[in-house]
Parts: structure tokens; C-alpha cells; sequence
């Protein structure tokens, strides 16, 4: 279950946003019994890219063998 302030992870790209799959970002709000997610997605410095608003196949829980990847923005 993901719940607010969890970690997640995008299952695909969101171009508007110059998102990409696989990249992690924070639950900040929760919707219609999780059908629904706010989710905020920042740089390491702190300024936030996007928040938005995602139906709850486009995040997936992160899992503890996972590795961070890191990319410059375009």
C-alpha cells in the first residue's frame, strides 16, 4: 500500500513534465482509496521539477535492492 510521504517510482515517461520512468518522487497527497496520487518530484538541491497528479498504475513502490540513478535535466 503507498501511502503519503512514501517514495515512489514512475512506470513511464511523462513528457510535459520531463519526467522519466524510473524516477523517484514523493506521495503528498492520496486519492479516491488510492486510485489516485499527488506525487512531487525534486532535484537533490531541494527545487521541486513537478507535482502531479497520477492514477496509481503510473507509480510503483520502491523496493529495498533497488539503486538510486541519478540524470541531468534537460
Amino acid at each position: 500500500m503507498i501511502r503519503e510521504l512514501d517514495l515512489v517510482a514512475l512506470t513511464h515517461d511523462i513528457e510535459g513534465e520531463h519526467l522519466e520512468a524510473g524516477d523517484v518522487g514523493t506521495v503528498v497527497a492520496v486519492y479516491s482509496d488510492s486510485k489516485g496520487y499527488e506525487v512531487e518530484f525534486v532535484t537533490f538541491s531541494g527545487d521541486t521539477v513537478a507535482v502531479v497528479t497520477l492514477p496509481a498504475d503510473s507509480i510503483r513502490s520502491l523496493h529495498s535492492r533497488e539503486l538510486a540513478h541519478a540524470r541531468l535535466l534537460a
